[in-house]
């Protein structure tokens, strides 16, 4: 019987292991300061004429800041292919571009 409750210990142990590290597993790698600074240069060239410096709207636009690790897809997608009063960059922008463009945001946003 000993025994047996041993095992159930175990298995719960390593199960409640594995499940507090699924969140860790599921949150963004750490940018480098590299990418942060390519994100940075993108960002002044193409989004700050509306989006604003360091990501100071003037409120006529969306909040960069206000983007979560969530929104990525909806982040691209725009990127791409406009929304509302946002042209598409689809063909301006590189991919790689646009992921160093989202690490700067998100460096900002998670100040």
């Amino acid at each position: 019987m000993k025994h047996l409750s041993g095992c159930v210990g175990m298995v719960v142990g390593c199960s409640v292991s594995i499940w507090l590290a699924i969140p860790a597993l599921a949150q963004e790698p750490l940018p480098d300061k590299a990418k942060i600074e390519a994100g940075e240069t993108v960002y002044s060239t193409y989004c700050a004429p509306c989006h604003g410096d360091q990501l100071v709207s003037t409120g006529q636009f969306p909040n960069l800041r206000r983007l979560t690790p969530a929104d990525r897809p909806k982040f691209d997608s725009t990127v791409l292919d406009g929304r509302n009063q946002m042209p598409p960059w689809r063909g301006v922008v590189s991919d790689e571009q646009i992921d160093q463009i989202w690490t700067y945001i998100r460096s900002i946003s998670d100040r």
